[in-house]
């Protein structure tokens, strides 16, 4: 098992508070492994396993507790047979209806040690934002870094490259369950398109009640197909109009909403870097994992540049940085990340192969006018840094 310290890090400080731990991101992630490490880590701090109270909402046998207040009832019982603090487990809640006023009630009532997992971005949004003001905080969890990976990768062959272990990371992406299959094609994609179908069926079309679900397919598609290019809710509904397929620019926008909220999507704002202002238009989206693009779509070798920025944007995401696009006048840059006043301008190129490509990744860094890091980001072997600009290798990067 991959320890994801990174995460447990963050989670360590909280422990043994009174403050409710939200883990959420996209199914099968890694969020209910991440219940088991805490759970493991909790041990090592000498908690008896007695003490804990684990529930997967996803299981049929707990059906009769998907409402809030038979839930509350259930684990009250519970409850009362465990003498002292209790760790309450709860996977996958936004199963529950009514969630949120039964987890508020059982901080309340009793002295509780709280996890919970979700599988939407909004789940901490709404009724939960009042109800549980300032008595939780969001962890996100995404798909295997190539750090991860990698670390998988050597776990089952100790002689692996580096070289290698990323060319599999770029075909098969990061879902933390592909280690099962040795990296077998046919298996691996046909548990990647069932993660897929899942997410579409479960966390999108029910969820938001959509009855037009193949001009969502047909939606998600295109958006796959074009992840890490400039998009408008106006430019799709036209691209759909032309395959003789009616798509208002407000029901795109309603559909990839969605499927942001499923943790599926990541919409990309630009920001005007002599403005100071984030555009609304011509926005970009990336895919939380790239391991799907290649089995519901194809090509991540071919589209190898879009791919290498998807890789670069998660590892940024889980790096804690704010994230936008860079617009300088008439030159873009692809990622500027902020963090607590850090900040870091990145470019990402497949090779630096020609003087003119070269020019276009290195120019818009080389005008812009602070003492922040500036890094382009390639899978070239040798080091084309210049100027102050820093160049890497994006396995080095990853790494880094």
């Amino acid at each position: 098992m991959i320890q994801r310290e990174t995460y447990i890090k963050q989670i360590k400080p909280f422990i043994n508070k009174n403050i409710i731990k939200v883990l959420t991101g996209l199914r099968r992630s890694g969020k209910s492994v991440m219940l088991q490490l805490i759970q493991a880590e909790l041990v090592r701090q000498g908690v008896d396993q007695a003490r804990f109270i684990c529930i997967n909402f996803e299981s049929a046998q707990h059906r009769s507790l998907k409402n809030g207040d038979a839930l509350y009832q259930e684990l009250k019982r519970q409850i009362s047979e465990i003498p002292g603090k209790v760790y309450l487990f709860l996977d996958e809640i936004q199963e529950v209806d009514a969630w949120e006023t039964c987890v508020n009630s059982l901080l309340v009532d009793f002295d509780l040690d709280i996890y919970i997992t979700g599988s939407n971005a909004n789940l901490l949004s709404g009724e939960l934002a009042t109800y549980l003001a300032g008595r939780y905080i969001e962890i996100k969890i995404y798909p295997f870094s190539y750090l991860e990976f990698l670390d998988m990768c050597r776990q089952k062959d100790a002689n692996m490259s580096d070289g290698d272990a990323f060319l599999k990371y770029v075909e098969f992406g990061g879902m933390p369950f592909l280690m099962n299959f040795d990296f077998d094609e046919e298996p691996s994609f046909l548990y990647l398109r069932d993660i897929y179908n899942s997410v579409v069926l479960k966390d999108v079309i029910q969820r938001n009640n959509i009855r037009d679900a193949e001009l969502l397919e047909r939606i998600i598609l295109y958006v796959i197909a074009n992840v890490g290019h400039t998009f408008s809710a106006k430019s799709l509904s036209d691209f759909m109009k032309s395959e003789n397929r009616k798509a208002a620019p407000e029901t795109v926008y309603n559909y990839i909403k969605a499927c942001e909220n499923a943790c599926l999507f990541h919409r990309v704002k630009r920001q005007d870097l002599v403005g100071k202002k984030l555009l609304q238009l011509q926005e970009k989206i990336y895919l939380a994992d790239h391991g799907i693009r290649e089995a519901i779509y194809g090509k991540n070798s071919r589209d190898i540049d879009q791919v290498l920025e998807n890789i670069v944007y998660m590892e940024l995401l889980r790096r804690g940085y704010e994230v936008t696009v860079g617009k300088l006048n008439q030159k873009e840059v692809d990622f500027v990340a902020e963090k607590r006043g850090e900040k870091i301008y990145v470019q990402v190129a497949y090779l630096l192969a020609t003087e003119q490509v070269e020019e276009r990744e290195f120019s818009p860094l080389l005008s812009i006018n602070d003492n922040f890091p500036k890094c382009v980001v390639s899978m070239d072997e040798f080091n084309m840094s210049r100027l102050g600009i820093r160049h890497m290798n994006i396995k080095d990067f990853l790494k880094s």
